[in-house]
């Protein structure tokens, strides 16, 4: 009887029973680079300038329209600075359709308003909007660091960076003492800390003189010097409060990464060294690194715009090959992170059907709510596809959801890919407090996400 259990029953492993010690070598490797990464993408425009600067190093040009394409062309066109697409070009021509990568740089965040600045009993903040789901009571109390730009009137554009560095001074949001907050702890979770609530604390020593507003004055002196900039120019910035953590392994066996912005950086790093070491794939293999995927891929640099599609054709028409041609017969890995079984909250989880870290690369065939609402729920046929993949490549992955049906739900980049006509399935790393200012991750699927988009790029 065993026997027949064995030959009959599914059952998944740890990751780490079925990997041996170079591999395990090589998985550490991975992560390193990783880790660099995260420390330095803050934003999803850090995280598009890093990954161009990596894509020049490995041999990538800028496309430009008309430019002849060759098979083994490394070419890459960024989206105004907030996404970015990336291809090698493939043996066959595009009528053959294209193999691609899809996940998004931007995470949830403190967005300053328009005009932020002001001072309340002589202390100076800035007043935010927060971007995309949040849990508001987890952004108060911790260290944050400002990043962003700021658009002149003359067209020039300043980038802002502080608190990056350990010298660099750090921002925070202010909570009440437990012994005065009274009132405030019979409030839910999602009332206790308000959305115009969250106003970041950024000076308190006056100017040297007899105004009002002096502490704004001093402030604004500061930004003065170190940019150049005065109130007005806030109008044209966009600047944005991050947490002020250093990514980091997490316990003692050094087995997890912990930091801000997993989600969906994690996937993006993935793709990115996936398509690095792409050599002559047979089909195209097309790398994205998408905007506004947190607040419903709407913009022109989100994944319902039409700039994946301009580029795309623009490859189509230099090879003679009809766009909606192409779609037809092109495969997308939607990479984004799904929720890690967490032990301390079970009563959120369906166990058998959610990925758990440590054991690789988790596949979505829809995402959504409730009722499968928002999802494209991938079919049979592409889910075998990928059993079949991933098998012969030595990929360790797992099927998941996101939470028990009625529970709630979310979305991804997929749908967007899907209604192009394209075979689309979710697929990522499992991330633990999933858009909490810290997120974890497993070393361990976060190797195994790199390797299933190689093996899906056809060339490991």
């Amino acid at each position: 009887m065993d026997d027949m259990r064995k030959e009959l029953f599914y059952e998944q492993k740890n990751g780490y029973d079925l990997i041996d010690a170079k591999e395990r070598l090589e998985l550490e490797d991975y992560c390193r680079g990783y880790m660099d990464f995260l420390n330095d993408s803050r934003t999803e425009r850090e995280a598009v300038k890093n990954a161009i600067a990596m894509a020049k190093e490995q041999g990538f040009t800028e496309y430009e329209p008309d430019m002849e394409l060759k098979p083994g062309m490394k070419i890459y066109r960024n989206n105004r600075g907030k996404a970015l697409m990336l291809a090698v070009i493939g043996k066959q021509d595009l009528s053959q359709g294209a193999v691609i990568a899809g996940a998004h740089v931007d995470a949830p965040r403190l967005d300053l308003k328009q005009i932020p600045m002001y001072e309340n009993d002589e202390m100076c903040f800035f007043r935010t909007h927060y971007y995309g789901g949040i849990k508001k009571y987890q952004w108060v109390t911790i260290p944050l660091e400002l990043h962003g730009v700021v658009a002149l009137k003359s067209g020039e554009v300043l980038d802002v960076s502080i608190g990056r560095e350990a010298d660099e001074p750090k921002f925070v949001i202010t909570d009440l003492l437990p012994h005065l907050a009274a009132d405030q702890m019979k409030k839910t979770m999602k009332e206790g800390i308000t959305g115009e609530g969250m106003q970041i604390l950024i000076g308190s020593v006056p100017y040297a003189d007899e105004g009002k507003d002096r502490v704004k004055l001093a402030v604004l002196s500061i930004l003065k010097d170190m940019y150049d900039i005065d109130e007005e120019d806030f109008l044209s910035a966009e600047l944005t409060a991050v947490p002020a953590y250093d990514v980091c392994e997490i316990g003692l066996d050094r087995s997890l990464i912990g930091g801000y912005g997993h989600d969906d950086r994690v996937c993006a790093y993935a793709e990115l060294k996936a398509i690095f070491d792409v050599e002559d794939p047979e089909r195209t293999c097309v790398c994205i690194l998408a905007d506004k995927e947190e607040t419903g891929s709407d913009g022109v640099s989100g994944m319902q715009s039409a700039a994946f599609d301009c580029f795309m054709e623009d490859l189509c028409q230099s090879q003679g090959v009809a766009l909606r041609r192409c779609y037809e017969k092109s495969f997308c890995l939607s990479a984004d992170v799904s929720n890690a079984y967490d032990p301390l909250y079970p009563e959120v989880s369906e166990k058998r059907s959610e990925a758990k870290i440590n054991y690789g690369m988790g596949i979505s065939k829809f995402t959504g709510a409730r009722g499968k609402s928002g999802t494209s729920d991938a079919s049979a046929e592409l889910v075998a596809y990928l059993r079949r993949l991933f098998a012969d490549k030595s990929v360790v992955w797992q099927l998941c959801e996101l939470g028990k049906v009625d529970q709630g739900g979310g979305g991804t980049i997929a749908m967007f890919m899907a209604n192009r006509n394209i075979d689309t399935i979710d697929a990522g790393v499992p991330v633990l407090s999933m858009h909490a200012p810290f997120e974890v991750v497993a070393k361990f699927d976060c190797y195994m996400t790199y390797k299933g988009v190689l093996a899906a790029y056809g060339d490991i």
